[in-house]
């Protein structure tokens, strides 16, 4: 029963380091490097990604906070940013002023 049992973990151990060596040979192999690099840049993307929609919403906050801060300072309404890029209203058209009739002298 002792041997079975040495014998099996001689096995474990045996195919465990096997796969660790396989895998470090493989890591610095040019695809291993490769993928390795690939994984690292798809990491930092994910995170850089992340780090911008913190930021974004952080500026809404903060943009909200002060316009609400302004709001109540002045006690008129800010206009939205959605209001800003709105077309504007057309002007009326233009219709010159009627002319005043030039009197003669001697009318």
């Amino acid at each position: 029963m002792k041997r079975l049992f040495w014998l099996g973990l001689g096995l474990a151990v045996g195919v465990y380091a096997t796969r660790r060596a396989s895998e470090a040979a493989h890591a610095l192999t040019p695809a291993g490097v490769g993928a390795n690099l690939a994984d690292g840049l798809r990491e930092l993307g994910a995170g850089l990604g992340a780090f911008g929609a913190e930021v974004r919403a952080g500026m809404t906050e903060r943009e909200r906070e002060l316009a609400d801060l302004v709001e109540r300072r002045t006690g008129t309404p800010i206009p939205a940013l959605s209001d800003a890029f709105a077309d504007p209203e057309p002007a009326p058209a233009y219709r010159p002023a009627p002319r005043a009739r030039a009197r003669r002298a001697g009318a």
